[in-house]
């Protein structure tokens, strides 16, 4: 499965007013630990099925975004539930993890 890409274009209208609980992935290309995240976000992301939605927006090509949510250090995960941030992890985390997060905020 592949993650959806969302950009500082698209945020408000794939972030925002999702109807389901969503974790941005803030991260780039140059980021080890981002592209080991990735395969575990994959997972989670077709474990949660049709009850969250997991998105990656990198930040390299969107800074608007990643500035306005105060990302400092990547990867950084954001759990957004109708349309306000949640929660913020910085850092990786286990795949059961990242689905008790969701779960937690549904």
């Amino acid at each position: 499965m592949t993650l959806e890409k969302v950009t500082d274009a698209n945020f408000d209208e794939v972030v925002l007013k999702s109807s389901k609980p969503i974790i941005v992935d803030f991260w780039a290309e140059w980021c080890g630990p981002c592209r080991a995240l990735m395969p575990v976000l994959e997972e989670a992301a077709a474990e949660l099925g049709e009850d969250a939605k997991i998105v990656k927006l990198n930040i390299d090509e969107n800074p608007e975004k990643s500035g306005q949510y105060g990302v400092r250090g990547i990867p950084t995960l954001m759990l957004f539930k109708g349309g306000e941030l949640v929660q913020t992890q910085v850092g990786s985390m286990p795949k059961s993890k990242i689905i008790e997060w969701v779960k937690s905020a549904s």
